[in-house]
């Protein structure tokens, strides 16, 4: 299952804070990405915000997964966690 992740700051997080696990994040999210959990990462273009595309069996395993985030684990940061389903749309071309 497709799962997005919008991340959202949590309160009293500062940037030395961000800054001091900027490393351990990167390399976490670098073995999430290869080991097939975290597909697509992106920036939003208007505010420095992740999203990211999660490949997982449902949300649950999609959350435990990104606690295992750094600055998840020390409470800087959380995510929105959309799941997505196939487009049924399509169905109604071929129905009589």
């Amino acid at each position: 299952m497709k799962i997005i992740a919008i991340e959202h700051e949590l309160p009293g997080a500062n940037q030395e804070q961000f800054q001091a696990h900027a490393h351990n994040e990167a390399a976490r999210v670098w073995e999430l990405y290869q080991a097939g959990l975290l597909r697509e990462l992106y920036f939003r273009a208007d505010q420095s915000t992740a999203v990211l595309v999660l490949e997982c069996a449902n949300v649950e395993e999609a959350r435990q997964t990104l606690s295992t985030l750094p600055l998840v684990a020390r409470g800087l940061i959380e995510f929105e966690l959309l799941p997505l389903a196939p487009y049924p749309g399509f169905a109604r071309l071929f129905l009589k």
